[in-house]
């Protein structure tokens, strides 16, 4: 049987931009090692989760996972929690959040990720206060920074309280259970209130409720911690509240991965979504550094621990974040500079290390994150597909070329199905 490796790379797909000749990103980045695989290998559209849909990472990693993400996905808030060593139980309130910038004494945001450069020191320094200072009436809390300006919030309380309610981040809504990125939204806080349908829940009122409450006393200890004072003197923007969104009030229940698709599979991933989803899908997370701010260095060791890792699974799933950030910030060009460098010192170096011939390769995207709308969106991301013996006309990795390969379009839950039986061939 061939080995798999299923490279993801986050926020890979793109539309076209006269600023780069009417090219994509990754179709105006050199990528030599990727068009090599798409030369010798076969290409096609895909829609991670369904047509019509922009979705956030989550519901597409399920999705590429092989599962129903309609059918089994509970909110990103339990997920990340979960990744964090929180225990969530069912009737626990989980939320995504972020450390954010607003106006003072306004609900205006100036900058909902505090510009990018709050370190770990800092948000762990604001969240202990947030910990030690910040009280709920008649119920308990626990919240956690992640990465950057990312955080997790659980809310306990005797009897259920319910996820079905909106977010307080204005830049994605619900729909349904899902979390949706807008392309457009006004700046402003939003009041957490319980979803249509749930108005009169008293889980879903107590639980809006109590985020309220916990978004206004969170405001008040950021915005006199000596943290946020320390970082207005240094002419940087203040950490002064907390966004929050995708909330949920139980973990989704995943039949483990190695009875689905008969592969046992290790896996890579930077974010605390994808270590919640691998972990509650049966894989075995490998242990990585976090990002050195020096992408040749990450990128060179990702590839020499996949090419030593692989020997002990079937397959292993690779989630690189790369791309994502710089397309929400509309920088194509560093866009393409990242996909150069994953191109060049992740992809270089794997096939300098592995038996190719031996293994079934896969690159594709969880989403498209567009530099003209600087947000996710519903249209489908370039799939490539290395597999020996399987080989169409296209020449260079891309959205075009992707369109007119040999795979057509599929969708998301379908392909690690479809990689799977390459691999037992």
């Amino acid at each position: 049987m061939r080995k798999v490796l299923y490279v993801i790379l986050d926020g890979l797909g793109d539309l076209p931009l006269e600023e780069l000749g009417k090219k994509t990103p990754l179709e105006a980045a050199q990528t030599p090692h990727m068009d090599s695989l798409a030369k010798q290998g076969i290409q096609g559209l895909l829609y991670p989760v369904e047509k019509h849909i922009a979705p956030e990472s989550d519901i597409a990693v399920i999705s590429l996972l092989g599962y129903d993400a309609h059918r089994l996905y509970t909110g990103r808030g339990p997920l990340e929690s979960f990744a964090e060593g929180i225990e969530v139980n069912d009737g626990d309130l989980a939320l995504r959040v972020n450390f954010a910038t607003a106006e003072s004494d306004s609900s205006r945001i100036v900058d909902r990720r505090v510009g990018r450069n709050l370190t770990t020191e800092e948000a762990t320094q604001l969240a202990r206060e947030i910990n030690e200072k910040v009280s709920l009436e008649g119920a308990r809390f626990i919240f956690k920074n992640t990465i950057g300006h990312r955080g997790v919030l659980v809310i306990k309380k005797e009897g259920d309280l319910s996820g079905w309610i909106t977010n307080t981040d204005p830049a994605y809504e619900r729909e349904g259970v899902f979390g949706v990125a807008l392309e457009k939204f006004e700046p402003f806080l939003q009041e957490a209130k319980p979803m249509e349908g749930y108005e009169n829940h008293w889980g879903a009122i107590v639980a809006a409720n109590l985020l309220n409450a916990f978004t206004d006393a969170s405001r008040k200890v950021l915005t006199e911690s000596s943290v946020n004072k320390k970082r207005i003197q240094e002419n940087k923007l203040a950490a002064n509240l907390i966004l929050s969104r995708d909330a949920g009030d139980n973990l989704p229940k995943f039949r483990p991965m190695h009875e689905t698709t008969g592969l046992k599979f290790g896996c890579f991933v930077q974010m605390p979504v994808e270590k919640g989803i691998a972990l509650l899908c049966g894989m075995k997370v490998i242990d990585v550094p976090l990002p050195s701010g020096d992408l040749e260095k990450d990128y060179t060791y990702w590839a020499e621990l996949a090419s030593a890792k692989i020997e002990e699974f079937d397959g292993l799933y690779i989630h690189i974040k790369g791309p994502d950030e710089p397309a929400h910030d509309g920088d194509y060009i560093k866009k393409k500079e990242i996909i150069e460098f994953i191109d060049k010192f992740f992809f270089g170096k794997l096939l300098s290390l592995i038996p190719k011939q031996e293994c079934i390769i896969c690159v594709t995207a969880d989403h498209s994150t567009v530099c003209k709308v600087k947000a996710h969106t519903a249209d489908p991301v370039p799939l490539l597909i290395y597999s020996p013996g399987l080989k169409d006309s296209t020449e260079s990795f891309g959205e075009h070329q992707a369109r007119q390969g040999k795979l057509g379009a599929l969708l998301g839950r379908e392909l690690i199905y479809k990689l799977g039986e390459l691999a037992q061939k």
